[in-house]
């Protein structure tokens, strides 16, 4: 038995929010009247205005249960229980008028190592935030993920000034450690946020009879940031679905209208949702009903399956936009185990490495009881050693002792921990451990007292 490839469901929001107040129902901005619980993250960016934060402590706080996420994200189906940990767990990163929150279910934590935060101020010349970029890295199952919510520069003149500030944001956000130290040195980057990329050329009267007549894709060649991907060094590798919704910039409060006052701001699509893979194969590059599939030479495929504007909420002069993604992960390290463990004779384990997996001398295989939350949890573990003489095979197998085994029966998993990154990088599935039971005594008749036997 081995786990070979699991799938990781990602739910992205993004919403200039301005000052508005919560509205009374988010139920369909977080998915949850089309959810199958399938979503293992949630990656939440607020931006504009000094309010934002109170925007999700009135969403998201105990003293609003309706509202509450903890008590929305079980999907209000009986066989679906799993609780989501919320900021303190996982992360939060806020910079004045912006704010990054990332949920996870509780029993994917032991898997998300190595989590920090940046932000990054470009508003007055970089002493104000009410402009710039807020991320969050860590590593999930082994794999080096970043998300980067950012609010860039606005006006359709300032096309120019918004890529300096991206750039600028690339730049100054470092982080600590070997595996990834800018955001595009990460195997996965999430890019989102009110980017106020606007449409060029077109006067507003044929962007909004474009918009009425459903003639998204001639609005689509004037789009500032689509143009951008074609020139742009920065912009490469990044991958975005189709804009098959309205622009969802600039509305009049509290209504469907685009702006009617007498600034008449021009409808563009402000808010987006990219996505890049770094050291991307020939990437399979699709769009319909499965959505769009971009694959990655180190072991993860990411596929969107839906990118959308959520037209009903009206408080604030933006629409918000969500997107959901799978992340397929191929294992760094793939263990096999027999389904049950009956003896010692079983508790066997084969493993086999990616090739460009960066193996350590410290490396180790722990087993753990099902429902583990850290790393160091483990019942019992064994070195994952490997004689130079084995390099090339491409199979390896060690064998747990007697007392490295648990002493109960039960359900337990096996982890693969890699020093270098600090994270579990492959598991099994649950499997049984358990002697059998001993035998039963002969059966001596003589011994028998029977009412028959008068």
């Amino acid at each position: 038995m081995a786990a070979s490839q699991s799938n990781f469901g990602v739910h992205i929001i993004t919403w200039n929010v301005g000052s508005a107040t919560p509205p009374d129902d988010i139920t369909a901005l977080l998915g949850l009247n089309v959810g199958d619980g399938n979503t293992d993250m949630y990656i939440i960016g607020f931006e504009q205005g000094s309010r934002c934060f109170a925007f999700v402590q009135l969403c998201f706080c105990a003293t609003h249960a309706k509202l509450h996420l903890v008590s929305l994200l079980p999907f209000h189906a009986p066989a679906l229980t799993q609780l989501y940990i919320s900021v303190p767990q996982v992360t939060s990163q806020r910079m004045q008028g912006l704010l990054l929150l990332v949920f996870a279910k509780y029993f994917h934590l032991p898997f998300l190592r190595g989590v920090q935060t940046e932000t990054t101020r470009t508003g007055l010349g970089g002493y104000w935030g009410n402009k710039g970029g807020v991320s969050a890295r860590m590593m999930v199952f082994g794999h080096s993920i970043c998300f980067l919510n950012c609010h860039l520069p606005a006006h359709l003149e300032n096309h120019d000034e918004r890529m300096e500030d991206f750039e600028s944001i690339l730049q100054q956000q470092q982080f600590e450690g070997q595996v990834a130290t800018g955001v595009l040195d990460h195997d996965l980057v999430f890019w989102f946020g009110d980017l106020n990329f606007r449409i060029e050329d077109l006067e507003i009267q044929v962007v909004k009879s474009a918009i009425d007549n459903n003639k998204f894709p001639m609005l689509w060649e004037k789009d500032q940031l689509n143009m951008a991907k074609d020139s742009e060094t920065v912009l490469e590798g990044f991958h975005e679905g189709p804009l098959k919704f309205p622009p969802t910039y600039k509305f009049d409060v509290g209504t469907d209208t685009y702006d009617t006052s007498g600034k008449k701001r021009k409808p563009a699509w402000t808010d987006r949702i990219l996505w890049r893979l770094r050291a991307t194969a020939p990437a399979a590059q699709s769009v319909g009903k499965r959505g769009s599939i971009s694959g990655l030479t180190s072991g993860i495929k990411v596929t969107q399956h839906c990118y959308r504007s959520h037209m009903e909420y009206t408080v604030s002069d933006h629409k918000p936009v969500s997107s959901i993604f799978t992340l397929v992960d191929i294992p760094l390290v793939t263990l096999i185990v027999e389904d049950e463990w009956n003896s010692i004779e079983d508790a066997k384990v084969i493993f086999k490495l990616v090739h460009s997996y960066s193996r350590s001398s410290w490396d180790w295989i722990g087993l753990y009881k099902v429902g583990f939350k850290h790393h160091k949890d483990y019942v019992g573990y064994v070195w994952a050693k490997q004689d130079e003489s084995e390099f090339p095979c491409q199979e390896h197998q060690v064998t747990f002792t007697e007392e490295e085994l648990p002493k109960s029966s039960g359900d337990f998993i096996l982890g693969y921990y890699s020093n270098n990154m600090s994270t579990i990088v492959g598991v099994t599935e649950p499997f049984q451990f358990g002697p059998p039971p001993p035998p039963l005594p002969p059966f001596n008749l003589r011994g028998y007292n029977s009412s028959f036997s008068s």
